[in-house]
């Protein structure tokens, strides 16, 4: 029996290439379903793509999070791919991404554009580069491990990756969750590097540089509580114990030479940022092991999602 390959595209306002999309690749994988999600689309995207032969479906919360959310909820499928309905991902390397899937060697693929400078070629727009590389920079040094290309909406995922993510991003901050979900769960990971294109002349990226920037660092942060709290409340602990010794190491020498505390205001404030110091790190243990048996569950999770579809696992 063929593997069921699905095709997951969520569009807001996509006319201008959203037909292009679908032939694409419905020519490159001709066994495939190709979903078209419209999110509120108010110049005739779902007509288009209805049109060239896609599925569509409709997700009224607006946001590119939420669609990715009713997508992996609705479609049954072996295999996913998800793409931009931009025309700024290539047809031609669906292939590619989805023979580390197949041959069970990835458990996700990203589309990676930067290895090869096409993005950095094709892109005009100020400050996305930028972004990406300091978003791989802290996942980088917070989770030690490197993407290439962290921000890239081209990706594929075998069912039980799809079926077991939690969603929790409502927008763009989505390719964020997804990759520092996969490595904080110790998924397999391939990157497949593409040929990136800019959008073509009436396409409009809706992107927002700075506040969808500042909400992909501000997830960042949240996973990083959520995922490693013991590492965070330690280092915010360790901080706030350095200050409060800063601020007591001179009240404890005048102590030492006189007997005497002249400047108590000094020593409580010392006291206090040694033990609200004390009691982070203290939180972060007792998080810490909360976390330890999330993870547990998230795994007796997973191993339930191979039972229930029945997905052996290959010899390699």
């Amino acid at each position: 029996m063929a593997d069921k390959v699905a095709v997951l595209i969520p569009c807001y306002n996509e006319a201008v290439t959203i037909g292009k999309v679908v032939d694409d690749f419905k020519r490159v994988l001709p066994d495939a379903d190709i979903y078209v999600y419209d999110n509120n689309s108010k110049d005739g995207t779902a007509d288009i793509a209805r049109e060239h032969g896609a599925i569509v479906k409709f997700e009224g919360r607006q946001g590119k999070g939420n669609v990715v959310r009713s997508m992996f909820r609705d479609v049954d499928a072996d295999y996913y791919l998800m793409v931009d309905g931009d025309d700024t991902y290539p047809a031609e390397a669906a292939p590619a991404l989805l023979e580390p899937l197949r041959a069970d060697r990835a458990d996700m693929t990203v589309g990676d554009r930067l290895s090869n400078g096409s993005y950095g070629e094709e892109n005009d727009r100020a400050f996305h580069g930028f972004g990406n590389n300091l978003v791989r920079s802290l996942i980088k040094h917070i989770y030690h491990f490197e993407f290439s290309d962290v921000m890239t909406g081209y990706r594929g995922f075998n069912q039980v990756f799809a079926k077991t993510f939690p969603v929790e991003s409502p927008g763009f901050e989505i390719e964020t969750e997804l990759s520092i979900h996969a490595v904080d769960k110790r998924w397999r990971i391939k990157e497949v590097p593409i040929v990136y294109r800019d959008r073509p002349e009436g396409s409009e990226s809706k992107l927002n540089t700075f506040s969808d920037g500042m909400k992909v660092l501000l997830m960042i942060a949240s996973l990083f509580k959520d995922y490693r709290p013991l590492a965070l409340f330690n280092w915010v602990g360790f901080i706030l114990i350095i200050v409060g010794l800063i601020i007591g190491i001179p009240v404890i020498a005048d102590y030492a030479q006189t007997g005497l505390v002249p400047r108590l205001p000094s020593a409580l404030l010392a006291v206090a940022f040694v033990g609200a110091g004390m009691l982070s790190i203290v939180c972060g243990l007792i998080l810490d092991t909360t976390v330890k048996g999330r993870r547990k569950d998230y795994e007796m999770k997973v191993v339930a999602a191979y039972e229930r579809y029945r997905i052996p696992r290959k010899d390699k």
